[in-house]
């Protein structure tokens, strides 16, 4: 795929680590995290791997409300007054704010703003578009607590970061106003999976079979698979917040990533394309261990702060 790229990351260090988390990952995420393994099981395994992060030091973290789900606030010391609403990735069928909290308290204490996990409902329980409806209640209550749209950022990671997109165009179905910017890491944008990248080195995470899963378990039978609510490659996307995505070239979901850079341009939209050579998907989460991980995530703050975020 071809997308006109704003920044290419530089040659990454860490080649031992590296090679042990790519191997770990293909081992206990990509091995288990897919069908047979039951759902219970897999959130499970994403709890037990995410368990243990480096501790974020001027930050803290309390359990609250938002849009009436639960949610995780992480709030540094200082904040400048902006929040980040960040919706977590897993399939939709996996994760929560504790699966998060390593990019969450990074973000919240790199960029000096209040982050805000929202646990929204998942399928196979819950399927589209009960997870956008919670992400709009909880971007509705925001408002309603006095934070204007110019100080709220709408986030996320794989399938949050399709919420992040799906979330911001049912705003402007409603005629409500826009967040500052989104920010997507990894983001699903065409749930056809019509052209999955199949990098040479292999994607240590997603398994082609949970992808699959997941298409069956959240997206009812009655939606087609390219309406633009559930895949925003195929809306409209005129309007659009300034976007920032952020990719890793070893994931098969790399092209979801440059398509949706190049249809945003096509319309004129504003949009910072960020490819990560030899990472994988939501490499980010390794923040605080991977250093380009803690690069990734110092780049998301400077988009904000550019944005006065």
């Amino acid at each position: 795929m071809n997308a006109s790229v704003e920044f290419i990351a530089p040659a990454v260090g860490q080649a031992l680590l590296r090679k042990l988390l790519r191997g770990a990952l293909r081992l206990l995420f990509r091995g288990l995290v897919r069908p047979p393994m039951p759902i219970a099981g897999q959130r499970a395994v994403l709890t037990v791997l995410t368990a243990i992060s480096p501790p974020v030091h001027g930050v803290s973290r309390t359990a609250g409300t938002l849009g009436g789900r639960p949610c995780e606030w992480h709030r540094p010391q200082q904040s400048n007054g902006s929040v980040l609403l960040y919706l977590h990735g897993g399939a939709y069928l996996i994760g929560g704010p504790h699966t998060h909290r390593a990019i969450c308290a990074n973000l919240a204490q790199r960029g000096q703003l209040d982050v805000c996990a929202l646990d929204y409902r998942l399928a196979p329980e819950f399927p589209y578009p009960a997870a956008r409806d919670d992400a709009l209640a909880a971007y509705r209550e925001l408002l309603e607590r006095g934070y204007k749209p110019e100080q709220i950022v709408i986030g996320g990671d794989s399938a949050g970061g399709n919420l992040s997109l799906i979330t911001s165009l049912r705003l402007r179905e409603l005629k409500l106003p826009q967040p500052a910017a989104l920010v997507c890491l990894s983001p699903v944008t065409d749930f056809t999976f019509a052209q999955l990248h199949q990098p040479p080195a292999g994607d240590p995470l997603l398994h082609p079979r949970w992808l699959e899963q997941a298409l069956a378990l959240y997206c009812p039978q009655e939606v087609s698979h390219d309406d633009p609510g559930l895949s925003p490659l195929f809306a409209d996307l005129a309007g659009l917040p300034p976007l920032l995505i952020q990719v890793g070239e070893d994931e098969v979901l790399l092209n979801d990533s440059l398509r949706f850079a190049e249809k945003v341009q096509a319309v004129g939209g504003v949009v910072r394309l960020e490819r990560y050579p030899q990472l994988w998907h939501v490499f980010q989460a390794h923040a605080g261990i991977l250093k380009a991980a803690d690069f990734a995530l110092g780049r998301v703050v400077s988009f904000l702060r550019e944005r006065g975020c």
